[in-house]
C-alpha cells in the first residue's frame, strides 16, 4: 500500500515537473524570439513645414437683394385699355407701362374745367364790387368758396386720372408681364415686376466676436451656385448698431456692382469677407491633426539612434493650438516649428515614440473630378 502511495505521488510530481519545465522553456524560448525580432514599423506620409501666407476670412451666407424692386400694382381697380410695357423690357422712370379705362373721370374733368371760367370771372367780378361798397363781404367769401370748390374737384379728377396711370418710379427691367388688354383688375393686382438690376445688396450675420475684424467698405467677395468658380465682388455698406441679443450675431449690408447682368435677386449666395493677409504662417492640413476634447495633437518625425546603432524615424505626439480652419488647412500658432516632418497619413496606428518609414501615397489627393456612382 505504501509503495503504491510512493509511486503515486512520484508520478503526480513527474507530471506536475514537466508541465512547469516545458511553460519555463515555452517563456525563454519566446522571450528569445521577441528580443530577436526587429521593432516593426508604421508606413507613413510625410509633409515637411514651411511658413505660407494666409489670407484669413470671415464666412457668411445670405441671400441677393435688390437695391430697388417692386410688385407693379394699381392703386385704384379699373379695366385695361393700353399696356406700353413687353415682358424683359428696360424702362425709365417715369415712363407710361399701364393705362387704365378713366373715361368717366376724364368727362368729369372737361365738365368741371368748362365751368372754371364762369366761376373765375364771378370771383373777379365780386372782387371789384366788393371794393366799391357794393356788395357785402359775405357775397364776396361765397364766390372765393365756389372757385375753390370747383378747383378741388378739378384736381381731384386729375389725381384720379393720373391714379389710372401707371408710371415707372425707377429705371430698371420689366418681369414677366400678368396683366392683359380688357382685363378688369382689382385694386393691388400685381402687373409685372420691376427691378433695378444695375446693384445688388446681401445681408448677412457674423458673430460678435468678429465685429472688430469688419468695417465699412471693406471688399468680400461672393460666389453663386449659377456661377461657381466666379466670384463677384462687393464692400460692406452698412453694420447694424444692434448686436441680437439672443443669437449673439450682428447684421451687416453689403453692395454688389452687376454690369455684366449675370446675378439675379433671391440668389443664395456664399460670402467671403477678406481679412488682411499674415505672413510667415504654419499651415496643417487638417486630416494631419488629431482633433479631440482634450486639445489637438500632431505626429512629429524626429530621427533618433537606436540600440543597434542604426538612425530610425521615430514619431511623436505633440499639442498643437489651432487658430483658425478653412478648406483642408489648419493654421497653428503653437507647438510646431519650421522645417519640421509631420505625419499626414497612417497616424491611426501610431502611438507615441512608435517607428515610421516614409512611404508615398495619393490616398489623399484631391481628384480633379467626383467618380461617378
Amino acid at each position: 500500500m505504501k509503495k503504491w502511495t510512493l509511486s503515486m505521488l512520484l508520478l503526480v510530481i513527474l507530471i506536475f515537473g514537466s508541465v512547469i519545465g516545458f511553460n519555463l522553456f515555452k517563456q525563454k524560448m519566446m522571450a528569445q524570439y521577441f528580443a530577436n525580432m526587429p521593432v516593426p514599423s508604421v508606413p507613413v506620409t510625410l509633409a515637411e513645414l514651411q511658413p505660407r501666407d494666409w489670407t484669413p476670412r470671415i464666412a457668411a451666407i445670405g441671400f441677393i437683394e435688390p437695391i430697388q424692386g417692386i410688385n407693379v400694382s394699381n392703386e385704384s381697380a379699373g379695366i385695361v385699355r393700353t399696356i406700353h410695357f413687353e415682358s424683359g423690357q428696360q424702362v425709365t422712370a417715369g415712363d407710361i407701362l399701364v393705362e387704365l379705362d378713366a373715361d368717366v373721370e376724364k368727362a368729369n374733368l372737361r365738365s368741371a374745367e368748362g365751368r372754371r371760367p364762369s366761376v373765375q370771372a364771378n370771383l373777379e367780378r365780386m372782387r371789384q364790387l366788393y371794393g366799391r361798397g357794393s356788395v357785402s363781404k359775405g357775397q364776396l367769401d361765397e364766390a372765393e368758396a365756389n372757385y375753390r370748390e370747383l378747383q378741388g374737384q378739378i384736381d381731384s379728377l386729375q389725381a384720379t386720372i393720373e391714379r389710372r396711370t401707371i408710371r415707372a418710379p425707377f429705371d430698371g427691367i420689366m418681369g414677366i408681364r400678368n396683366a392683359f388688354l380688357g382685363q378688369y383688375l382689382n385694386a393691388g393686382a400685381d402687373i409685372a415686376r420691376l427691378e433695378d438690376i444695375s446693384h445688388f445688396s446681401i445681408r448677412f450675420t457674423i458673430p460678435q466676436t468678429r465685429l472688430a475684424d469688419i468695417a465699412v467698405g471693406q471688399a468680400l467677395n461672393i460666389f453663386v451656385d449659377a456661377y461657381p468658380d466666379t466670384p463677384f465682388e462687393g464692400e460692406i455698406t452698412a453694420i447694424e448698431p444692434q448686436v441680437n441679443p439672443d443669437s449673439g450675431v450682428v447684421q451687416v449690408q453689403a453692395s454688389i456692382p452687376n454690369q455684366d447682368g449675370k446675378l439675379r435677386s433671391g440668389m443664395f449666395a456664399k460670402l467671403d469677407v477678406r481679412l488682411p493677409t499674415l505672413s510667415e504662417q504654419m499651415l496643417v492640413p487638417q486630416h494631419a491633426i488629431n482633433f479631440t476634447l482634450y486639445g489637438q495633437t500632431v505626429y512629429v518625425v524626429e530621427e533618433e539612434q537606436a540600440d543597434n546603432g542604426e538612425t530610425v524615424l521615430v514619431a511623436r505626439q505633440r499639442v498643437v493650438e489651432v487658430a483658425e480652419r478653412e478648406a483642408e488647412f489648419a493654421r497653428v500658432v503653437k507647438g510646431l516649428e519650421p522645417g519640421e516632418q509631420i505625419v499626414t497619413s497612417g497616424q491611426v496606428r501610431l502611438s507615441n515614440g512608435s517607428r515610421v518609414t516614409p512611404v508615398e501615397s495619393d490616398a489623399l489627393d484631391t481628384p480633379e473630378s467626383t467618380p461617378m456612382l
